[in-house]
């Protein structure tokens, strides 16, 4: 079992960047493939982007493509998210989520989720 911990989150203006953390403690951490999702209110969760448990392979939605970069540290159980060019859209509780296997867009496929953290882009 891992036990998620994200921070980074806060108010910021339309085109300025924030770096979200996903600290991982508990188990191993390179063991998972790890993804992170956002819900805005009203709204349903949505992926975002995924990272294999090497690092070598990641994936990420349309809609941040260009914008946003996933990445991970596995010396210091670690997960990132580089936001930039942030838009008003944007605007949501971003979580991380970990599972075994390879990896998924499917918010159900994972199996460990952290609190989240909060992304609000001002206009």
């Amino acid at each position: 079992q891992v036990h998620l911990v994200e921070s980074g989150g806060g108010l910021v203006q339309t085109g300025g960047s924030l770096r979200l953390s996903c600290a991982a403690s508990g188990s191993t951490f390179s063991y998972y493939t790890m993804g992170w999702f956002r819900q805005a209110p009203g709204k349903e969760r949505e992926f975002v982007a995924f990272i294999n448990w090497s690092g070598r392979s990641t994936y990420a939605t349309d809609s941040v493509k260009g914008r946003f970069t996933i990445s991970r540290d596995n010396a210091k159980n670690t997960l990132y998210l580089q936001m930039n060019s942030l838009k008003p859209e944007d605007t949501a509780n971003y979580y991380c989520a970990a599972r075994s296997g390879g990896g998924s867009l499917s918010s159900e496929a994972y199996n460990y989720w952290g609190q989240g953290t909060q992304v609000t882009v001002s206009s």
